[in-house]
This record gives structure tokens, sequence and C-alpha cells, in this order.
């Protein structure tokens, strides 16, 4: 009697089969991260991408990292799980509101968070990541006055840490990070009280002013990973959990629930499911399909901020 496939030997039957690369941001649900060639944030995934020597990647994080990879690698065929896996960020930021602040504001510099739509992409000077926010405003002149897009909490951050006062900074917010309370993190404190928090700069400010550590999914990662302590609260999404519970088995992770869900996940990162990962690989949809002028505009700013490193 021939043996019984599971659902991840079909995908990994059908990833050998399209010449495939399977990319899996931090926040994906652990069974997905450990069928990933790669697990990252999005921008060290479309790097990721680039160095492979495939055919089709199969994106599995939300749809604007998915138009990332494929700004980077336009001849390659880039699919994602399931095409609603959205951000609010980029829903927060819609490409005629910036060209409608542009014409009023000729003069600022754009510099958009990757968090966008690829037409945003296109329509700024710079792109940056939570990472390098601060490195790729302070490469800016001093008197040029900026338009920070579109996270508020990660703006006011960049500001702070900058010192930069002509900077206008857009009023988006992540539904996850922009709902951590700090009410909730002063109780997870009391509750653990030798533990350190590391947080995210999309946290608000009150939230980010109790952190002992503030920084990038990549950096929290590598931080908690390197530091001599044992316990911590995480102030980001919990799909990071995998990933750090993997690379420190013996330190205790904490996470507290937001208010939006009373939880900490996000729920576009979750639309994506081995099920529906093994079907784009089938038939490989959803696809990200891009205009090539566009591809070439969004591209710019991306190449830009890759050339401060």
């Amino acid at each position: 009697m021939p043996a019984i496939l599971t659902l991840a030997d079909e995908i990994l039957a059908l990833k050998r089969d399209r010449k495939a690369i399977l990319l899996a941001h931090h926040y994906q649900e652990a069974e997905v991260q450990e069928l990933a060639d790669a697990v990252g944030d999005s921008l060290e995934l479309a790097r990721k991408a680039q160095q492979f020597e495939g055919e089709v990647i199969a994106f599995c994080g939300v749809w604007f990292m998915a138009e990332t990879a494929k700004v980077l690698n336009p001849q390659r065929v880039v699919v994602v799980p399931d095409a609603e896996a959205g951000c609010s960020l980029v829903d927060a930021c819609p490409v005629d509101q910036l060209r409608a602040w542009k014409r009023v504001h000729p003069d600022h510099v754009v510099v958009s968070y990757i968090n966008t739509s690829v037409e945003v992409k296109a329509e700024s000077d710079i792109l940056c990541t939570s990472r390098n926010a601060v490195q790729v405003v302070n490469s800016i002149p001093p008197d040029q006055p900026i338009l920070f897009l579109p996270d508020i909490n990660l703006g006011n951050y960049v500001k702070q840490q900058t010192g930069r006062q002509n900077m206008s900074i857009w009023q988006g917010a992540c539904i996850v990070h922009a709902t951590f309370p700090a009410r909730r993190l002063t109780q997870a404190k009391m509750t653990y009280p030798t533990a350190l928090v590391a947080a995210h700069p999309e946290c608000p400010g009150d939230v980010l002013r109790l952190a002992d550590f503030i920084g990038s999914t990549s950096a929290i990662i590598d931080w908690c990973v390197t530091h001599p302590a044992q316990e911590f609260i995480i102030m980001t999404e919990s799909g990071v959990s995998h990933t750090l519970s993997r690379l420190a088995p013996r330190k205790k992770f904490h996470f507290v629930a937001n208010e939006q869900c009373n939880c900490s996940e996000c729920p576009y990162m979750r639309k994506n499911t081995l099920e529906k990962l093994r079907d784009c690989l089938q038939h490989l949809t959803p696809r990200v399909e891009l205009p090539e002028e566009l591809m070439e505009r969004a591209r710019r700013p991306v190449e830009r901020m890759l050339a401060l490193r």
C-alpha cells in the first residue's frame, strides 16, 4: 500500500517541481515557518529571493512584502498563499492621498516605511525599514523637510532619536503594535519582575518608554538571543516566539495581549495556511503581477536605501 503524503510532503514536492523557494515572515504560523527555506523580516526575505537560482518565489507573508520581492526579482514568478493578506499600514496611506500631499508640499523628501504599497513606494524618494529608519533620516540633509510615512509611532520614535524638527509624520498605525496598552505591559512587568522588555518601534510611545530595548523584529530576536538575561517580555507579534524558542530554548518569553483582539497576533499574517501554500504552488496563483514601469519607479527608492549600507 503506497504511503499517504502529508500536506508538508505535498508542498515540498511542489516546491521541487516548480524550482521554488519558500520564504516566511517571522509572524507566520510555526508550521509554515518550519517548511520555509528562509525566515526573516520583509526586506531580509526580498534579498534572500535575489540570491537563489530558481523560478518561483512563494512568499508567506502579506501582500506588500510579495510586491517588494517582485520589484527586486522582476523576472521571477511571485505567488502568495492568500491575496487577502493585507496590512493596516498599507491601507492607511492610499497613493492618491500621498500624491495630493506632494502637490501641496513639493519641497519635502518622502521617506516611506517598507510597509507600503508598491504604488506608494514609486512615489517615494527613499524607503526605510524599522531597523534602519533612523539611519535613513540621518542621511538626509538637516535643512531638508521630510514626510515620513505611514506609521505614526515609528515616525515619532525616529523624530525623537534624530532630533529632527522639520519632519511631518503620516497618521497611520499597525493594528497589532499600536493597540498594545502600557497598562498591560506594566502588569506584565509586575508579574515577571526579572524580565527585560523588548519592543518594536511601531508600539505607542508610552510602551516604548518602558522598554529595555527597541528594535525591528529581527533586532529583537538577535538581542534576546545574545543577551545574558533569561526572561523577556516581547512587545511585538507573537509569531516570533517560534524563532525565539528555537534559538534560545532555555529562555522564557512572555507576550502581552493588545486591545484589538485581546491577543498579539496579526490577523492578516495568519490568513496564510499550509493548504493555501500548497494550492498557490500547484496553480501559481494568487500571483503578483506589476507593470514594468511601476516596478522600475518603485525599485529606485529601494536601491537608494540599500546603497546606505
